[in-house]
């Protein structure tokens, strides 16, 4: 591998951004692309669809063989409240594959007992959320009903540019919250993007049934990255 590929592949896996190492199989030069980045053609699409799928693989593209090698961020499922619905929620995203973290400074919510899977958290998300910051690979639902404890992390969400942003309650309470999130500086279009109701809309009733909605809500999210113009799931 050419050397400033490398420098420039570990800077971006460093940063938790994503990229793929796109190798020309007939004159074995590679060149780093990331996401992002403009690339036309065939080469062009197939890199967009690999940066959704996550999948490394060869691809065929103007007449030529070339070998790409994804490198995506570890997703992360950051959730706030420790309630019945992140019960239920938190061994079905580790099944799937979404690292889950759970912030409640409700210490009678956020207890070891009540949470066997997942990085628990019995402060305010002010305070991980600072030290563990959240990125454009992290979805983040908002489970609590309290303004107190959501409402920072929804703006911290939709600055970061978090893929998924999800917030749960009806929608006369999503108006209330839009009310406020807009006095702290957020835009039209920014709260445009957080899910609410949230999950997709499949008639979850149950905690567990709204925990499985959440989370297709989320891949689905997650693999449609980039692509413009899909409607947004409704909520349970």
């Amino acid at each position: 591998m050419d050397p400033f590929a490398l420098k420039t592949l570990n800077a971006e896996r460093r940063s938790r951004r994503a990229a793929i190492l796109v190798t020309d199989m007939g004159d074995g030069r590679d060149r780093v692309v990331k996401e992002g980045d403009l690339v036309a053609g065939d080469l062009g699409q197939a890199i967009a669809k690999a940066f959704r799928t996550g999948l490394s693989g060869s691809v065929e593209a103007e007449g030529r063989q070339f070998f790409l090698n994804v490198h995506l961020p570890q997703p992360r499922l950051v959730v706030i409240g420790a309630v019945h619905i992140s019960q239920a929620l938190a061994p079905m995203a580790r099944i799937a594959g979404f690292p889950i973290e759970i912030i409640d400074p409700r210490t009678a919510f956020a207890s070891a007992e009540r949470f066997l899977e997942g990085s628990l958290n019995a402060e305010w998300p002010e305070d991980v959320l600072t030290r563990r910051p959240l990125d454009r690979y992290a979805a983040l639902a908002a489970v609590t009903h309290d303004p107190k404890i959501d409402d920072y992390a929804l703006k911290a969400a939709l600055d970061a540019e978090c893929f998924y942003v999800g917030a749960l309650g009806s929608r006369k309470t999503h108006a209330k919250r839009v009310e406020r999130l807009l006095a702290m500086g957020a835009t039209p279009q920014q709260i445009e993007r957080i899910n609410a109701p949230i999950g997709l809309d499949i008639g979850a009733a149950s905690p567990a049934e709204i925990a499985v909605a959440v989370l297709a809500q989320v891949i689905s999210a997650f693999r449609s990255r980039g692509l413009a113009g899909k409607a947004k799931g409704e909520a349970a």
